[in-house]
Parts: C-alpha cells; sequence; structure tokens
C-alpha cells in the first residue's frame, strides 16, 4: 500500500513539474515539439506506414503463418520461438522501431504465440532499420559513409546475441505443441495459410480498410511519444537535470578512458536516440572509436521514448515490458563491444582499402548512392506521404461511424 501511495505521489509531482517547466520555457518547449514533428512527419510516418499495412495484410491473407511453418526448423532451436517470429525479425529489421512490437502483439492476439514466446521474440526484433543508420547517424551527422558498416554490424550482431540469451527466458513450450509446429512440409504450409484465410474470413476491402486504420493509429500514437519526449529531454536540459545525471555517468566513463564530454550526450541518447546520436558526434574531445561505441550503445537501449511506444503497444496485451526493458541494455552493451571488436577488422580495412572482399561494398551507401537520394528524397515529400495518409483515415472513420 505504501509503494502505491509513493508511486502516486511521485507521479503526480513529475507531471506537475513538467507542466511548471512548459510554463517557464514556452519557447523552447516549442521548438522542441517542432523538431519531434518534423522528424514524425518526415521521415517515421511515410517509411513505417507501408510496412504496417502490408504487415497487416499479410498476417490476414495466412502468409505469416505460411512462412511460421517453413521456418520452425531455424527459429525453434535458435531462439525457442515459433517460425513466424523470423518474419516479425526481418520486419523488424527493415522498418525499424517499434514495428517488431507491434508484429509481436498481433501474432499475440491472433495466438500464434505463447506469452513466453511473445516475450522471448519482442526482446530481440526491435531494432533501427538500416536507413536510419546509414543516412540519419553515418552519414547525417557523422558525415563518415565508412562508419554506418561498423554501427549496423554492430547493431544487428548485438539483436542476435539478445535472443541466443533471451531462449532461455521462461518455461519451455509444451512438448506436444513444439511436435505440432516442427512439421515444415510445403503442404503443411499450404494447408495452415488456407486456414488461416479462411478463419480470418473478412472480404478484401475491409481487410485493407482494417490495415490502414490500425496502422495509423499506432504512427499516432508513436508521433505523440516523439514529440512529448523531445519536449522532455529539452526541459531536463534546461531544468540542469541532465547535467546532474551526467555527473554519474562521468565517473563511468572515466573509469573507462572515455572523456567526460561524451556523458551529455550519453544522457539525452538514453531518452532519445536521434538526438544522442547528433551530440555524440559532435563531440571533438573523443576519438572516432569512442563515439562509435557510445553511439552503439544509444541505439542498442533505444531510449526511453521508443520504449514507450514499445510499453503502448505491449499493453494492449498481456506480454511484459521488463524483458523487453532488460534486453534493451543487454543490446546496448553487446552492441558497445562488438563496435570495439570489429574496429580494426572492419572499420580500419575498410578505410584502408575502399571496397575488400569480405566487406559490404561502401559506396552502396555513400552520398550520390541510390540509398542516400531515396532518405532525401524521403524527407521532401514525406510530408505528402503523411497528410495524405491522415486525409484516407479521416474518411475511412467518418464512414465506419456514419454506418453504425
Amino acid at each position: 500500500m505504501f509503494r502505491s501511495k509513493l508511486k502516486t505521489v511521485f507521479l503526480s509531482v513529475s507531471v506537475t513539474i513538467l507542466a511548471a517547466s512548459l510554463i517557464s520555457f514556452p519557447q523552447e518547449s516549442f521548438d522542441a515539439s517542432i523538431r519531434g514533428l518534423n522528424m514524425w512527419w518526415e521521415i517515421v510516418f511515410p517509411s513505417l506506414l507501408p510496412f504496417f499495412i502490408v504487415s497487416e495484410m499479410l498476417i490476414g491473407f495466412g502468409v505469416v503463418k505460411f512462412i511460421g511453418v517453413l521456418l520452425e526448423p531455424l527459429m525453434r532451436p535458435l531462439f525457442r520461438v515459433p517460425g513466424v517470429g523470423g518474419f516479425v525479425w526481418a520486419m523488424g529489421m527493415a522498418s525499424g522501431f517499434p514495428a517488431g512490437a507491434k508484429f509481436t502483439a498481433r501474432l499475440r492476439q491472433e495466438g500464434q504465440l505463447t506469452q513466453i514466446e511473445a516475450e522471448r521474440l519482442v526482446s530481440f526484433t526491435n531494432s533501427s532499420n538500416p536507413l536510419f543508420i546509414f543516412g540519419a547517424v553515418s552519414i547525417g551527422f557523422f558525415h563518415n559513409t565508412h562508419l554506418g558498416i561498423l554501427l549496423a554490424l554492430a547493431h544487428y550482431l548485438g539483436n542476435i546475441c539478445v535472443g541466443l540469451i533471451m531462449r532461455f527466458y521462461g518455461n519451455e513450450t509444451p512438448e506436444e505443441e513444439v511436435k505440432k509446429r516442427n512439421n515444415s512440409k510445403i503442404r503443411s504450409a499450404l494447408s495452415a495459410l488456407h486456414q488461416t484465410r479462411l478463419k480470418d474470413n473478412r472480404p478484401i476491402g475491409k481487410l485493407l480498410g482494417d490495415a490502414v486504420n490500425s496502422s495509423i493509429q499506432t504512427l499516432l500514437m508513436v508521433g505523440g511519444f516523439i514529440i512529448l519526449f523531445s519536449v522532455v529531454n529539452k526541459l531536463l536540459y534546461h531544468l540542469h537535470i541532465t547535467a546532474a545525471l551526467a555527473k554519474t555517468v562521468e565517473l563511468l566513463l572515466s573509469s573507462l578512458s572515455f572523456p567526460e564530454m561524451l556523458s551529455i550526450p550519453f544522457i539525452s541518447g538514453l531518452f532519445e536516440i536521434t538526438l544522442g546520436s547528433q551530440l555524440t558526434s559532435l563531440v571533438h574531445e573523443s576519438t572516432l572509436l569512442q563515439k562509435a561505441m557510445i553511439t552503439s550503445f544509444i541505439l542498442g537501449f533505444s531510449g526511453f521514448s521508443v520504449q514507450a511506444q514499445v510499453a503502448s503497444i505491449l499493453a494492449q496485451t498481456d506480454i511484459r515490458f521488463k524483458p523487453f526493458f532488460l534486453a534493451r541494455i543487454l543490446q546496448g552493451v553487446f552492441a558497445s563491444l562488438f563496435a570495439l571488436v570489429l574496429w580494426k577488422p572492419i572499420y580500419i580495412r575498410i578505410t584502408n582499402n575502399e571496397q575488400p572482399s569480405n566487406a559490404l561494398p561502401v559506396g552502396f551507401f555513400g552520398e550520390g548512392t541510390w540509398t542516400n537520394h531515396f532518405y532525401h528524397r524521403l524527407i521532401e515529400i514525406g510530408p505528402l506521404i503523411t497528410i495524405f495518409s491522415l486525409l484516407l483515415y479521416v474518411l475511412l472513420l467518418f464512414s465506419r461511424l456514419k454506418k453504425n
């Protein structure tokens, strides 16, 4: 009872301080809101919406179940999750935060995952997409195309390590259910696809409308969290709370021979990955390796902004948030260690030789390439896609209310 009252007092005081800070720093709060809004409607909304809509339709048509049956022999031994986890993992890496959580929650609601399996799966299927790592962080902040390969490898290898560790989380799936799922023949996969489609039983138009409606609702929630944490991060800085927290981090950084100037970017990154990565790139007192390790941790930890988005999505199911949070700390540590380990064999070798035989071609991500062009093109047309999608959402919502 005492803990509950203490929690109530803490939350009430925190919200009151936040409200007072908004009144005390109106211009700073407004600027931070605009920054968060621009990030959402230029990049996040137009890049995630197609993935969300297509994924909803793939689930409805039974394609995900088909893929799940085929991938069962791979995902079950490695990560102790059903084969559908392979679909969530791939879509999470391709589309970025918080896609892995949304697809996991959706499959849990469909009954294709148990609670423990969903908690294992969500812990390693949320990651930054390659476009953000290469386009925004590597080129946009560090102006270094080579660094993107190191950051991406460290990030995704950290993800795999988290998945392998989380396989030991929770109790085993009942043996009879494993046997039932382990049949990965093509005929069984096709049968599962057909049965899932018949079970859904929605017309194509209704399925598409539901996919658009659900996807836009999720992205509106994501946008709210991005704007909120952009403001909170700015207010913490002006209230000198970031500096106070940084004093504690300075002790840890100095013990690792890192410059103390990295403490504020690190704290900022714990709240919001974009700002933390940008501030880290501006610290001239540290080496590039040190900045790469800090950035890798920030990308792996994901920031409280992304974690709040995930918590909101998971709250719609019985999936607990605590395993996801612990997995984020693990991935941050793993990603930093991989950045250190891979520094010489990957980054140094690439910089000495533009295209070694066993490395990814840097020109694929460099300036003037189609990936860089696509990133900047997305910034230009992103707002138009967002506005059109929101208008479509309003029309769908209006038509449904009119029918009711």
